[in-house]
């Protein structure tokens, strides 16, 4: 069980998915932000949209992962 745990444990250690998503959010909020500033408002309004999509995502996986991390916590203890 032990050695489970500490496999599961580095897997999730070792994706770095999230914190890229949550920059490429960032990012593309702050094009939509200048895009906007400019006129640009089809560019803008195509990169809050892809801002919306990668926040999801990492949402998700942020909550899958903390879910996964807890219940691999309770199967050490």
């Amino acid at each position: 069980m032990i050695g489970a745990a500490r496999a599961l444990q580095a897997q999730v250690s070792s994706t770095k998915t999230g914190p890229a998503m949550l920059k490429l959010a960032i990012l593309f909020a702050i094009i939509s932000v200048v895009a906007g500033l400019f006129g640009f408002t089809r560019v803008s309004s195509g990169a809050a949209g892809i801002a919306k999509i990668c926040f999801f995502i990492f949402l998700i996986l942020f909550v899958v992962f903390l879910v996964i991390a807890i219940t691999a916590g309770s199967l050490v203890l």
